[in-house]
């Protein structure tokens, strides 16, 4: 018989295993070796059922990974029956068309019996800086991106495959770190495997069955009674993705049928998949199309199978959004992270209060730096930056923010440890929000010298940029003005922010991130809020006046009211 539990166990048990898998996150953090894991979080763990459903994800979570993962691990848990699976098994995957869209995301899962039975899944998806291959956005296939791992065993039975180890440790650069950080994804596994089967035998239970079964439905039915608040009815949005100079604009034309409880996304009309890496992987689309809807309907509830359930995509297959192999995808998040924008943009009408304007962030810039130090060692790092967060109605959009994705800056002091680089200058951008009665979230600037004294690296130094925003600025909404643009110079003149840049001793590179677009009209926002902003240094004297129309006295950086007021007016 199945077994019910009641509200107060249901809860406690819930929160213990979100605990287990954040319990997980933290021993990443302790034994990861990239920085880009183990400061800029970027990379995600879970576990499901039995039958590859999603019960519970890191805090934490990157929505890419964990909303491809969600469709991603299931698909691999069913990819062999479950006598298939023994104790001590791990699987190593990298495959971008399976999980979460390009080579660099290695997920890493691992069966789970209790009392010799199966009775779950864990998995991690880890951002591995270095995955070989070579580093820019102007790729043509994905065999130019790196090494690519289909399903195979790492462990079987608890016994090592050395040869998959040795695969990778002779195609990547720094075969040290990486091999240590997928040591420490195995490590995250035993974690959530340990403490799950603890969790079973405390609470008496058998198997996770039952209590997935209600977790997940309970999910459901709350998700469902929140779409269904909102008018039946089909509603449209277009987005415009810049590509390289001298190719075309790339089209996200979505439509959102809302029927009852359910949301079916249709992106038929978007552009077809392009000769770079900003192609997206169907999985990688869903990803970001179910962090709109989830964060505008349940933002509170977390993250399992249920959510999923009343939202349905298609997405023409060999378009932008469901590309075919073997399309370069490595610079994925240049077009994906724009999905979550887009369906803001189409429900903004009927959900004004729930969405923001464009977002700086979006997409995230991703740097990757590596070369030879004088001793002749590789070394390689990828920092992870946001721009300014997109306004809502209720507030201004946070400062350098990654969204819709999420992650953390790198701090200076680790990538200069990690690197032979300086980093010269990190400041934000004054005036780089746009303007609105909520003001878009700053941009910032940094500047990086490659130095040419004793600790000067062997050149060349290389930089692969994958980011966007450097022809269209992030959108405002309801009146709010874009935020400023992207720039990317090197030694004061424009770089080729897609392709591979080569860099010697003695270079400059300057990168300017985007600010968020402004929501509302600025005419109507606070006075004394425009006053702060002039204080804080976020917003100029002249802005203040030719955008929010409001007169600054210089010597006193307060407001002329009688000035301000007839300006307002007028």
């Amino acid at each position: 018989m199945s077994h019910t539990f009641d509200p107060i166990t249901l809860e406690i048990l819930w929160r213990r295993l979100i605990s287990i898998v954040d319990e997980a996150d933290s021993s990443v953090a302790r034994t990861a070796f990239s920085s880009l894991l183990r400061d800029a979080h970027d990379y995600t763990c879970m576990f499901t059922d039995r039958q590859g459903r999603e019960l519970a994800q890191g805090t934490f979570a990157t929505p890419g990974q964990s909303g491809a993962m969600a469709l991603g691990v299931k698909n691999l848990v069913n990819k062999f029956p479950a006598h298939f699976y023994k104790p001590g098994d791990v699987f190593i995957t990298n495959d971008p068309w399976a999980l979460a869209g390009h080579l660099n995301d290695v997920c890493v899962m691992s069966p789970i019996f209790y009392k010799d039975k199966l009775v779950a899944f864990t998995a991690c998806v880890f951002h591995h800086s270095d995955i070989g291959g070579r580093v820019a956005s102007d790729n043509h296939d994905v065999f130019e991106e790196g090494i690519f791992i289909p399903l195979v065993k790492l462990y079987d039975q608890g016994v090592l495959n050395q040869s998959v180890i040795d695969m990778i440790r002779w195609n990547v650069r720094t075969p040290d770190e990486v091999i240590g950080d997928i040591r420490s994804q195995i490590a995250a596994n035993h974690v959530c495997s340990e403490k799950i089967c603890q969790m079973l035998k405390d609470s008496g239970l058998e198997s996770l069955d039952d209590l997935a079964d209600q977790i997940i439905g309970l999910t459901e039915k709350s998700m469902r009674e929140e779409i269904d608040k909102i008018p039946d009815g089909a509603y449209h949005a277009r987005g415009l993705v810049e590509q390289m100079k001298g190719k075309e604009d790339i089209i996200i034309q979505a439509e959102v049928q809302v029927k009852g409880s359910d949301i079916i996304v249709d992106l038929d009309g978007s552009s077809p998949q392009v000769n770079w890496g900003g192609n997206v992987v169907f999985n990688f689309t869903y990803a970001y199309v179910f962090m709109a809807v989830k964060s505008m309907f349940a933002p509170d509830i977390p993250n399992n199978d249920g959510c999923a359930r009343p939202i349905q995509l298609t997405a023409p297959e060999g378009s932008v959004v469901n590309c075919k192999f073997p399309a370069a995808v490595a610079a994925r998040m240049g077009v994906g992270h724009f999905l979550t924008e887009v369906i803001y943009r189409a429900l903004s009408g009927v959900l004004p209060r729930k969405v923001i304007a464009g977002s700086g962030g979006t997409p995230a810039a991703m740097n990757v730096f590596y070369g030879r130090r004088k001793d002749g060692k590789n070394w390689h790092s990828v920092i992870i930056r946001g721009g300014g967060m997109g306004a809502s109605a209720a507030s201004d959009g946070n400062y350098v923010y990654i969204f819709p994705a999420n992650g953390a800056n790198t701090p200076v002091e680790i990538f200069e440890s990690d690197t032979p680089i300086i980093v010269e200058k990190r400041e934000l951008l004054t005036d780089s929000g746009g303007p609105g009665k909520m003001k878009g979230g700053l941009g910032k600037r940094e500047v990086f010298r490659i130095p040419d004294d004793e600790y000067a690296p062997i050149p060349p130094v290389n930089l692969g940029i994958q980011a966007g925003r450097y022809i269209y600025p992030a959108e405002g909404l309801f009146g709010g003005k874009a935020g400023t643009k992207a720039q990317f110079l090197v030694n004061g003149r424009p770089g080729n922010s897609y392709g591979l840049t080569q860099m010697k001793p003695g270079d400059v590179v300057t990168i300017d991130a985007p600010g968020g677009g402004g929501y509302g009209n600025p005419l109507e926002r606070d006075v004394d809020m425009v006053v702060n902003d002039v204080k804080q240094g976020y917003v100029s004297i002249k802005s203040a006046k030719n955008n929010y129309g409001v007169v600054i006295d210089p010597q006193t950086n307060e407001a002329d009211k009688i000035k301000t007021g007839k300006l307002r007016s007028k």
